[in-house]
């Protein structure tokens, strides 16, 4: 089978759109069936991998309306590759490509029928950044991105609804999510939906090997690194340096942590513009010298980082699923997030803590509750694993979707 994949994001552009659709050209691709990818020029090159074929394209760097230039270059690019190699099925990943219903039929008639991935939708996008400002992110509107959704996310969520009009089958990452498109937008009563939950690597995100010696000399390192003894803990979080991430709450949720007997020594990863102000934040607060900020680190480091600390903390006001959690909990290390939208999907008390978004006393309270004991932890942490082996790899996506294509086209027989 010959799939093209139409992504907003592909490596060297990480982004949780990027890795899922990464990883599943990759398991598609193990499997013997081809993968073309189109998606954005960038500054570097994308990885190589055996039968996976990446086409970039140019893009208009306007905020919103990239989406719709995208899917412009997008659509030449995909009318030429079908030309010179017949595509089987075309895999939207939405919303960061918009289509209007011409070009949408286009595909339809002259290409393949299309398969439409809901990544969360712009819409929830919208909300959480309301609500991020509301729970006192710092700077919710200083970036251009954000100010457009903002503004202009109705006007570009027509472009989703098309999608669902015209795709053979819709497949939202969370129940979350689809939840929120049939309540958004007025989905078909005849549509083929399916929530398929994206995995993650579990041969890279792998939990500590406490009877390797070498493996507990690295750990003993990192939490050396960040000032961490034998009597306190490290917690990390991680993703863009972004307002509805909630990176200001887990930093103001760290004092009253700390306040009490729990030594704590909060690590974030991820990049963005935010940098500045939520060290500013930490060191106003008297926490500054308990909060690192790390830019993103290649996936090797950052899988190191996970099976070394003690917790990971996720408290993202808006997400349409959230890798993080998983990574973590294929680490072998527990999660604490909000109970809102697709998180408690994932996370429930046998692999970690959920806590009220916006609540920091609820958010404290978890983090205390699950540091409290290391059996506990450790117990928790071995859970996590055997959730994401049973439900969350990346050879389930492969399988799931696979059949989704198989549908797809025998609809449009």
């Amino acid at each position: 089978m010959h799939v093209c994949m139409l992504s907003g994001e592909y490596p060297p552009r990480w982004g949780g759109m990027g890795s899922t659709v990464f990883s599943l050209s990759s398991a598609l691709s193990s499997i013997g069936h081809r993968v073309s990818v189109i998606t954005r020029k960038s500054g570097g090159s994308p990885p190589m991998l055996d039968g996976v074929r990446v086409i970039e394209v140019p893009w208009l760097p306007i905020p919103m309306e990239f989406t719709r230039s995208f899917g412009k270059h997008a659509l030449r690019a995909l009318e030429k590759l079908h030309s010179e190699d017949p595509v089987d099925v075309v895999h939207l990943h939405c919303p960061m490509i918009s289509w209007n219903e011409r070009q949408l039929e286009r595909c339809k008639s002259n290409i393949a029928p299309i398969v439409s991935s809901m990544h969360g939708t712009w819409m929830g996008e919208r909300d959480g950044l309301i609500m991020a400002a509301r729970l006192g992110e710092p700077a919710v509107w200083s970036n251009p991105n954000d100010i457009a959704i903002r503004y202009l996310a109705g006007r570009y969520s027509r472009f989703e609804k098309y999608a669902l009009r015209h795709s053979a089958v819709v497949v939202p990452n969370s129940v979350a999510t689809k939840d929120e498109i049939i309540s958004r937008y007025d989905a078909p009563s005849d549509w083929d939906c399916e929530v398929i939950h994206w995995g993650v690597d579990t041969t890279t995100f792998t939990p500590l090997h406490r009877d390797s010696e070498d493996s507990i000399h690295k750990c003993n390192n990192i939490r050396g690194k960040y000032g961490v003894t034998d009597d306190s803990v490290l917690l990390l979080s991680v993703g863009r340096l972004a307002a509805r991430k909630g990176h200001g709450q887990l930093i103001r949720s760290l004092q009253r942590v700390n306040s009490t007997e729990a030594k704590a020594h909060l690590v974030i990863v991820g990049r963005g513009n935010l940098k500045r102000k939520l060290l500013r934040l930490a060191n106003r607060i008297g926490v500054g010298s308990q909060v690192s900020i790390e830019p993103s680190l290649p996936f090797s480091d950052l899988a190191e980082l996970y099976r070394c600390c003690d917790l990971t903390v996720f408290p993202s006001v808006y997400e349409g699923q959230g890798l993080i959690p998983l990574e973590s909990m294929a680490s072998g290390t527990p999660v604490v997030t909000v109970d809102h939208g697709p998180l408690p999907e994932m996370v429930d008390s046998s692999v970690g803590a959920l806590f009220e978004m916006g609540d920091l006393d609820s958010m404290s309270n978890a983090i205390l509750q699950e540091i409290s004991s290391k059996e506990v932890l450790d117990s928790k942490g071995m859970e996590g694993r055997r959730r994401v082996l049973d439900r969350f790899t990346l050879e389930g996506n492969a399988t799931s979707f696979l059949a989704v294509y198989q549908r797809a086209i025998a609809s449009a027989m």
